[in-house]
């Protein structure tokens, strides 16, 4: 599937701070995944086992509105995320959207210029993730209000990866 709306990683310069000192003011703890599958950030694929990551705190809305001059106001949030310990050189492509899976649930969150929320939805990904997905970012960008869309778990509420008005 070729997809309109590109899944943005974390950009190279906010990794690169995240690695010496997270949105928290804490400094990361790498380690070695024994197990693998623990959702990158930095690249937007699944981790294997052995690979060196850390678990660091990150504010994406923050860090939008430094670039942008939004104001997010009480709608910023900082949460957990997973991101290799070193550069690892960000996504390598391919088709589809990062995590997606079938008969999982993933939240839509849309945000205005300013970095206010103006509404979310949980999307129940069903056999056709990609589709559902594709479907969800073009109703979320038909309302011009609409500046970007964070996709999240809905199991835990951490943020996956960022989409910007196309």
């Amino acid at each position: 599937m070729t997809s309109r709306y590109r899944a943005m990683p974390i950009e190279e310069a906010a990794l690169q701070e995240l690695r010496v000192r997270d949105d928290a003011g804490r400094g990361p703890v790498p380690y070695t995944d024994g197990e693998g599958g623990a959702p990158l950030r930095c690249c937007l694929r699944t981790s294997t086992a052995g690979e060196r990551i850390a678990l660091v705190s990150y504010a994406p809305l923050r860090r939008w509105a430094a670039r942008t001059g939004a104001d997010p106001g009480a709608y910023d949030e900082q949460g957990p995320v997973f991101v290799h310990a070193e550069d690892c050189g960000g996504p390598a492509g391919g088709a589809g959207y990062p995590f997606a899976r079938p008969g999982v649930q993933r939240t839509a969150r849309r945000y205005d210029a300013r970095g206010h929320i103006l509404g979310g939805r949980v999307l129940d990904l069903g056999e056709d993730p990609d589709g559902v997905i594709e479907r969800a970012l073009a109703e979320d960008f038909a309302d011009p209000g609409v500046a970007l869309v964070h996709l999240r778990f809905a199991e835990f509420g951490c943020f996956q990866f960022e989409v910007r008005r196309p």
